[in-house]
């Protein structure tokens, strides 16, 4: 970390803006429906066995995730630049909340992210070819598309924003018109031959509240995406109208297209039958349509992974980016390609560290590494996001303060304005909070979602099977304390 230098002294290190909104909406749809529909539903199913509890934490799940993106699109339309989060955590808390925010990102949650991902991609191709879990080299076959999909699209975002964003779009429309056929199908063919299976709606055994909290674990992994939007708000056009309306319409999508799956699964299956399946999506066309069916919906998972992988390579990115204009990293990482105009060393790391993260996780889990992916993924990033949603708080209390200091002191309101981004600037810069949208029953929704991020994370330290990994997860961002301290803190003095 000693060697970070000034960002602004690296050449061509602007980024343009060319992203629309349609292509924002792409995003944040595309990096939320992935894998978490197609993989979840059987572990939540086991945890919560009965058609109410299920259709529930989901719904809860969509309910907490729009309270956060409702909050986010306030903050967002006054912070619209490349970092997103980022950005927020900086301005609302200072350089060592945004440094551990960067070092979370950097060694867990996005390599944790792109990971897991791509494992679920290998898997789903590996099965269109007619590899089975279970048979001779399917652990090693896995990685090795997995890590061959992880190149492509890092190699695909590194050549333009364009060419990343059309690939986001086309997969995006393509993973869910797939997820409509299987809704349709579901509710046209599946529920009028088998009357549903939500009955008894919450059968005996089938809730508890430590049981509710671990598969909102799930479900939010599964929700995972929806502030991906706010990464790219450097480069999209018009960005604070449009930031918020990509993070809005994109999340809202998304819960409308979940909430439909799962009453499509209860359509064909009950819920003991749906958390035996693995991969219901496949075994819900399969009942509906025969082997047709089944190789359909694994190109759409297949189309679904790969669109998310794509989402996540061209958002991870922009975080370090940010950070290393700010010379919280390494200044190589602000460095904007002279033809391109991408930040291909961040896009180069992010990729790198997703492969490892496939390697790693595959040795140590095996088959398993899916699930150790996520479960790193989703308690490394909640703190954050309820970091990033609290911000609100603080940037509505400056903001009164500052107004009444400009009227006590007659002070242009044109002098406090300043650019929050500017690169090589060391201090945060708390400049006028003017958003485009304001937080709908404030200050109730930004607390609904903080007090939710915060009973995720006590079940997760209070349940014994979960309590390890969790104090692991949340040892290694606190492990980012005292390694600011020992570099960007003693350079500057």
């Amino acid at each position: 970390m000693s060697n970070v230098t000034d960002a602004s002294e690296s050449k061509g290190s602007h980024l343009v803006r060319q992203i629309g909104l349609g292509s924002g909406i792409a995003v944040v749809v595309g990096s939320t429906i992935g894998s978490g529909i197609f993989k979840s539903p059987s572990g939540i199913a086991e945890q919560l066995p009965g058609p109410l509890p299920m259709l529930a934490v989901w719904l809860v799940g969509g309910l907490i995730v729009l309270c956060g993106a409702l909050t986010l699109a306030e903050v967002g339309g006054a912070y619209p630049y490349s970092g997103g989060l980022y950005v927020y955590i900086r301005e609302a808390y200072g350089r060592v909340a945004a440094f551990l925010f960067g070092w979370a990102q950097l060694v867990l949650i996005r390599p944790a992210g792109i990971g897991a991902v791509a494992v679920v991609f290998g898997q789903y191709a590996l099965k269109l070819a007619g590899v089975n879990e279970g048979q001779h080299g399917y652990e090693l076959w896995t990685a090795v598309l997995s890590i061959g999909a992880i190149g492509t699209v890092s190699v695909a975002n590194i050549l333009g924003v364009r060419f990343g964003t059309g690939i986001q779009n086309l997969t995006t429309i393509a993973k869910t018109a797939g997820l409509l056929v299987l809704i349709l199908l579901a509710l046209a063919v599946g529920l009028p031959k088998s009357g549903g299976h939500f009955s008894p709606p919450v059968p005996a055994g089938s809730f508890s509240v430590s049981m509710f909290g671990l598969a909102l674990v799930a479900t939010l992994w599964a929700y995972d995406g929806w502030a991906d939007g706010s990464f790219v708000g450097g480069e999209m056009l018009n960005p604070r109208k449009n930031l918020p309306k990509a993070i809005l319409f994109g999340t809202l999508i998304v819960i409308g297209v979940y909430m439909l799956a799962n009453i499509a699964y209860l359509s064909v299956f009950s819920v003991k039958e749906i958390a035996k399946s693995s991969i219901i999506a496949a075994d819900t066309m399969s009942q509906l349509v025969g082997t047709l069916g089944v190789t359909f919906i694994v190109a759409t998972v297949m189309i679904s992974t790969f669109g998310t992988l794509n989402a996540t390579v061209l958002t991870s990115p922009r975080i370090f980016f940010a950070m290393a204009e700010d010379r919280l990293f390494f200044s190589a990482l602000a460095t904007v390609h002279p033809k391109f105009k991408t930040p291909f060393v961040s896009v180069i790391l992010s990729g790198s560290l997703g492969i490892l993260y496939v390697v790693a996780a595959t040795a140590m889990s095996g088959s398993k590494a899916f699930g150790a992916l996520t479960d790193a993924f989703v308690i490394g990033v909640v703190p954050f996001y309820a970091l990033s949603v609290g911000s609100v708080f603080i940037f509505r209390g400056r903001e009164k303060k500052r107004v009444a200091s400009l009227e006590t002191d007659s002070t242009s309101m044109a002098d406090s304005l300043v650019d929050p981004v500017t690169p090589g600037h060391l201090e945060t810069h708390h400049h006028a909070y003017s958003p485009t949208v304001h937080t709908p029953l404030f200050p109730v929704v930004p607390l609904v979602f903080i007090a939710s991020t915060l009973f995720l994370l006590v079940n997760s330290l209070l349940d014994k099977d979960s309590r390890n990994p969790t104090i692991i997860t949340l040892a290694i961002v606190a492990i980012g304390t005292p390694i600011y301290y020992a570099t960007i803190a003693r350079r500057k003095s």
